[in-house]
């Protein structure tokens, strides 16, 4: 049993935290969880039964455990379909962001609360939609990726350290079915059921290994970044794009890309279930003639009736028309260094500098126990060996560090490793012989 588990166990003794006590396996298996200690809470989705959550929940104590579905690969855009909560004193709750969708009111009751999300960034933005923004928060995953577990998932965590085992079967359903199925309630509850425990049982963790405070650091960060700004480009994603050399065929895939964009949008479906990128690629590849010969092409087949052929069609005789001075360049001008395989030819210094950097960034990392991305970003590591500043000493390397967004536990990590990757110099190639004649040979 790890430190962990037996924080954890000694957590469920004294505090009643976890499944009844009758539940625990003798023989030390995972135990499977199969129903919330209070059963499946109905469904909240109207302005009455909201406002006796948001009574009992502000009435709660302690830390509040907060989770979100959405409907990824079904409906447009990133929009929450449930929101479930449990807080020690309220028991948990299910909320149907579709009945109920601005729960403001709920996000004022637990301002100044801490809240606990599993991967909080993924939650964030579809929870900021609907009017609940943390003031602090605990992250379950973030937690477990700095104390050095090799499996970081919800269910992974909750069976290793809690030693139960959660039922992961509808995680990637249609959350926006209505109305939506018990099994399905029944997974969403069971989610949040034991996230109070997992983040005691992680805190007393991170404070034995001195980690502690790098979570609260982290955490603060992820409460307190800004919304992400809307991405440029976006048609540039397209899954093929790589394939696409020529700016005339970039133009079409940005028409399709946009025309498929305000369909699926319009009809509040995953833009992928109106056309598939790699048919916009197809499209943008053949520069197609006609109807008849898109409608040749793969992702354009014989379920696809006239009138939507037409819409693709007119998408593609738009780029074809377009000025040349309105075509889009061939690639996005990237912001921060290039590409680190192209250092060797363009500046053989800085990929001195990035090698030896990796170097000692994987290496101090294996030593705290964590991945490499939480002790510091790649992209910062980058940027630094990119453009370093112009003394080489540890405050203005810190200084730089923290420019680039990185943690004052980070800084004080990295700094003195990365001060001397920062001198490294390239290793000069050794000068070819002149070729000539063979030296002569003793008999």
């Amino acid at each position: 049993m790890t430190d962990a588990q037996e924080t954890a166990a000694g957590l469920r003794t004294t505090t009643g935290g976890g499944p009844p006590d009758d539940e625990v396996s003798s023989d030390g298996l995972p135990i499977p969880l199969l129903e919330p200690r209070e059963g499946i809470p109905p469904v909240v989705a109207d302005a009455a039964a909201l406002a006796e959550v948001v009574a009992a929940f502000a009435a709660g104590t302690g830390p509040v455990a907060v989770d979100a579905e959405r409907a990824s690969g079904y409906r447009y855009g990133q929009r929450a379909y449930l929101v479930q909560l449990r807080r020690e004193g309220a028991g948990s709750a299910l909320i149907d962001p579709v009945g109920c969708p601005d729960l403001s009111s709920l996000g004022e009751a637990l301002s100044g609360t801490e809240w606990i999300l599993h991967a909080a960034t993924q939650d964030l933005p579809c929870l900021r939609e609907i009017g609940m923004a943390p003031t602090s928060l605990f992250d379950t995953e973030l937690a477990g990726r700095l104390a050095g577990f090799p499996r970081v998932g919800l269910g992974a965590m909750v069976e290793g350290v809690l030693g139960y085992v959660l039922e992961k079967g509808h995680s990637a359903v249609d959350w926006s079915t209505r109305p939506l199925p018990e099994p399905w309630l029944r997974y969403a509850a069971l989610d949040v059921e034991l996230l109070v425990d997992l983040r005691d049982a992680l805190e007393k963790e991170l404070d034995r290994q001195g980690k502690l405070e790098w979570a609260h650091q982290e955490f603060d960060a992820i409460a307190a970044a800004p919304p992400a700004p809307p991405r440029k480009d976006p048609w540039r994603r397209t899954s093929g794009m790589h394939k696409v050399r020529r700016r005339r065929q970039m133009a079409v895939v940005r028409e399709l890309w946009e025309a498929r964009d305000r369909i699926a949008q319009r009809r509040d479906v995953s833009p992928g279930k109106v056309l598939g990128d790699a048919a916009i690629v197809e499209a943008a590849l053949s520069m197609p003639l006609n109807v008849q010969a898109l409608s040749a092409l793969p992702g354009y087949g014989q379920r696809m009736g006239r009138r939507q052929l037409d819409q693709w069609m007119a998408a593609v005789d738009r780029a074809k028309a377009l000025p040349e001075a309105e075509l889009p360049q061939p690639g996005a001008t990237p912001a921060g260094p290039p590409p680190p395989r192209s250092w060797v030819d363009k500046d053989p210094a800085a990929a001195a500098r990035l090698a030896a950097a990796r170097t000692a960034v994987s290496a101090l990392a294996e030593g705290l126990n964590l991945p490499q991305e939480n002790l510091i970003t790649p992209d910062t590591v980058r940027r630094l060996c990119w453009e370093p500043p112009e003394r080489l000493e540890a405050d203005a390397v810190a200084e730089a560090l923290a420019g680039y967004g990185a943690r004052p536990w980070q800084i004080e990590q990295v700094t003195d490793a990365l001060v001397m990757a920062l001198a490294t110099e390239p290793v000069a190639e050794p000068v070819a012989e002149p070729a000539g004649e063979p030296a002569p040979t003793e008999d």
